[in-house]
């Protein structure tokens, strides 16, 4: 293909997204008026679900498919800095020991936070349907939550409660079950990522149908995914060392 016609066909395909642009651009309600016609639907949507949060009923719900995109390019997001971050011809993993000495206000800190944090993250996923928060938001307080046992000078210990192997498996896990959620909704008629679960009663821990399964498949995905980007970049500071 020369290079005129790729321009023109550029031309022609941009000049359709800003159509398409200008045209919804131009058909939204006027700034100010009480004429909300998503916000009206959106909740109407999560009451009849009897999802509580309705930011989590757009999210995994309304627009799962959207939600399964943005769960692949985390996937892909982390993939990628672990495949750049891996040592080269040149460097090698060395051995990391335990800080000599640690502020015992630190090291204090760390283990008193640490069941708080993942008691904090946890409810964050499993609540998502309930109140503010869900699986991307958990997600990253739970992979985080971990690494506060660096801050006590403990990094073998750190090792041990995060072996890769098992994140790394969990990562591809969140992001498989969320695709298989949505094949059920295919097996049931209903359509791929469909909420076709029970709605449940409106305010308890079992409701909002898919939702909070879906909400659980993000949190593994987040998690895993933020611990094997920490264990990277910590490898990448601490351990890898130049062979000359």
């Amino acid at each position: 293909m020369t290079r005129p016609v790729r321009i023109v066909l550029f031309l022609v395909a941009a000049a359709g997204v800003a159509l398409c642009y200008l045209g919804a651009v131009f058909g939204l309600p006027e700034l100010g008026t009480p004429v909300h016609p998503y916000r009206d639907q959106a909740v109407a949507a999560a009451v009849a679900r009897s999802t509580a949060n309705v930011v989590s009923a757009i999210n995994y719900d309304q627009r799962a498919l959207d939600t399964l995109g943005e769960e692949t390019i985390v996937l892909g997001s982390v993939v990628g800095a672990a495949a750049l971050l891996r040592p080269t011809g040149k460097e090698r993993k060395g051995t990391v020991r335990d800080a000599d000495e640690t502020l015992p206000s630190v090291a204090l800190l760390g283990y008193l936070l640490l069941p708080v944090t993942l008691l904090v993250g946890a409810n964050l996923v499993l609540h998502g349907q309930l109140t503010p928060g869900g699986g991307f938001q958990g997600g990253v307080v739970l992979g985080t939550a971990i690494h506060l046992i660096y801050l006590t000078g403990r990094y073998q210990a750190l090792d041990r409660v995060r072996p890769l192997a098992v994140f790394t498996a969990g990562e591809a896990l969140g992001t498989t079950l969320f695709a298989a959620l949505g094949l059920v909704g295919v097996a049931t008629g209903a359509g791929f990522l469909a909420n076709v679960l029970p709605a449940g009663v409106w305010g308890s821990l079992l409701s909002a149908g898919t939702v909070p399964l879906l909400n659980i498949a993000v949190g593994v995905e987040v998690a895993s995914g933020v611990v094997v980007l920490l264990t990277k970049f910590l490898d990448q500071a601490l351990r890898i060392v130049g062979t000359e």
